[in-house]
């Protein structure tokens, strides 16, 4: 098995032990930063995420999985930047306002951030102002909101409101999602995709970003 293959095979099993060992391994043998980023971690990323999308995997898979992804890339990061590799995009989470739950939210970041996207992580309780000011301060391309309850739901509807106001709405592609969220909420209160979990959330930004 080349080292590329056991890099990927590392982020499937969740080993940032061994991430810490055969990344350097790797640069050492003369891999890019860019065949080590695309075809071990992200390619073992990928894996783990289809594995999740089909109920094979489960969220503390996915988290150690990503832990160790988020390892690997801090430490090609340097080589990245001198290879002339940029991230695809850049994106703003946060659960909105009201509602303080975060596994869904940081699995998503996780996601995001396995798919070589740059984000902001605005954390729980985020009103809808500070997504716009995000907006605004930081250029961001996409914008993530997440609810687990019900009752926090209708804050997506005001995020999107806020963005419209702003004059910013059509800078960014809005993505909701949590438990209680549905296509056809999305769709009620224009926001612009849905995704049932961190995978294809993260996927599905990818595609947005380069389309």
């Amino acid at each position: 098995m080349s080292i590329i293959a056991e890099i990927s095979q590392a982020i499937q099993n969740g080993k940032m032990k061994l991430i810490k060992e055969l990344v350097p391994q790797a640069i050492e043998q003369g891999h890019t930063a860019q065949d080590i980023l695309n075809n071990g971690l992200l390619h073992g990323m990928n894996i783990v995420g289809d594995r999740f999308t089909r109920n094979e995997a489960f969220v503390p898979e996915v988290l150690v999985a990503a832990r160790a992804m988020n390892k690997g890339t801090e430490l090609i990061k340097p080589l990245l930047a001198a290879e002339g590799n940029q991230p695809i995009g850049k994106a703003c989470i946060g659960t909105v306002q009201g509602d303080l739950h975060d596994i869904g939210k940081n699995i998503v970041k996780l996601m995001l951030e396995s798919q070589n996207i740059d984000v902001i992580d605005l954390g729980v309780d985020v009103a809808p102002e500070k997504f716009v000011e995000t907006v605004k301060t930081e250029n961001v391309d996409l914008v993530c909101c997440s609810a687990l309850l019900t009752t926090t739901m209708p804050v997506m509807e005001q995020v999107v409101a806020a963005l419209k106001e702003a004059g910013v709405r059509d800078q960014v592609k809005i993505l909701v999602g949590g438990a209680p969220v549905t296509q056809e909420f999305c769709d009620q209160i224009g926001a612009d995709v849905y995704t049932a979990d961190g995978a294809s959330a993260a996927k599905k930004a990818a595609e947005l970003l380069t389309a």
